[in-house]
């Protein structure tokens, strides 16, 4: 079982990362197969969580449920993010979901220090604002007036998103698992009325459902939930700052969702903070290991 593997197994700081990173580009896919499914949005959420809940538990084998507060807050903010994230995205459009989604730093940013004594820094400080100015160009191109149920459920993904990561990073001597499981269970059953009354699906639209639970829910979420472990909850908000980018790109290539050039310039924004506060960690890391050499 992957519990008594790699979920024991300790990872430096860089290892995580990397998982954050495929992570990231995994979740990216989310725009361009959520639009390819004729469903209602509960419904995708519902179906999508099905499948990674088998995976996850397969995965675990024998789940280590205690009910402490950390682990319910995961699997509610877990439920919560993946519902309103597909809402928001069949809602307006793909780029203005993921963006709105990704003001999660800023209450990771603002929280670390009580909720986890994870000092936050200066300089994580001026990447969240920096991060900050990248969405706001983004916004400037993609934020979709007179959709503002879309807009809403974008900002609310965000906030779980936020509270998702420093719930499950307070599981770091734990497993936050049994979260990701338990939190897939809630939004098939929220959904499953909704899941009943959809037409059936075409080849094509069970695939995309399919991806979705394999590919861009359950197999990301694992990495996320190993990761968690060895990286701050501010890590492991953004680091996986590349998927609102990405997100929006693949819907202009399968979609034509056209993003326009302050998109563009904010990915770029975004993108640059976070390489550069990555590689600042690791220096700073490497020079702390050398020391006590």
């Amino acid at each position: 079982m992957l519990r008594h593997g790699l979920t024991d197994k300790k990872l430096s700081r860089g290892q995580a990362a990397a998982l954050l990173v495929i992570a990231a580009l995994l979740w990216s896919s989310a725009g361009i197969l959520i639009k390819l499914i004729p469903w209602h949005p509960l419904a995708i959420a519902g179906g999508r969580s099905a499948i990674a809940a088998a995976i996850f538990a397969a995965a675990i084998g024998r789940p280590r449920w205690n009910g402490s507060p950390a682990q319910w807050g995961a699997a509610l903010a877990y439920a919560c993010t993946v519902t309103t994230l597909v809402a928001a995205t069949k809602l307006t459009t793909a780029a203005t979901a993921i963006l709105l989604q990704y003001t999660a730093p800023i209450y990771v940013a603002l929280f670390s220090a009580w909720f986890l004594q994870e000092r936050t820094t200066s300089a994580d400080w001026l990447t969240v604002a920096v991060v900050m100015g990248g969405m706001v160009l983004f916004f400037l191109d993609s934020l979709t007036p007179g959709k503002a149920l879309g807009n809403l459920c974008g900002i609310l993904s965000g906030v779980s998103f936020g509270a998702m990561a420093l719930f499950l990073r307070k599981q770091k001597d734990g497993s936050p698992l049994e979260s990701v499981l338990c939190g897939n269970l809630l939004t098939f059953l929220v959904a499953l009325p909704f899941l009943l009354q959809q037409p059936a699906l075409d080849t094509a639209g069970w695939l995309a459902l399919l991806a979705l639970g394999v590919f861009q829910l359950g197999i990301p979420y694992l990495l996320f939930c190993l990761a968690v472990k060895h990286v701050s909850a501010l890590d492991a908000i953004l680091i996986p700052v590349i998927e609102p980018i990405l997100n929006p790109v693949w819907v202009m290539l399968f979609y034509a969702e056209v993003p326009g050039p302050k998109t563009i310039a904010g990915g770029l924004l975004v993108l640059g903070a976070v390489t550069i506060r990555s590689l600042l960690n690791e220096r700073r890391q490497a020079q702390k290991t050398g020391t006590a050499a």
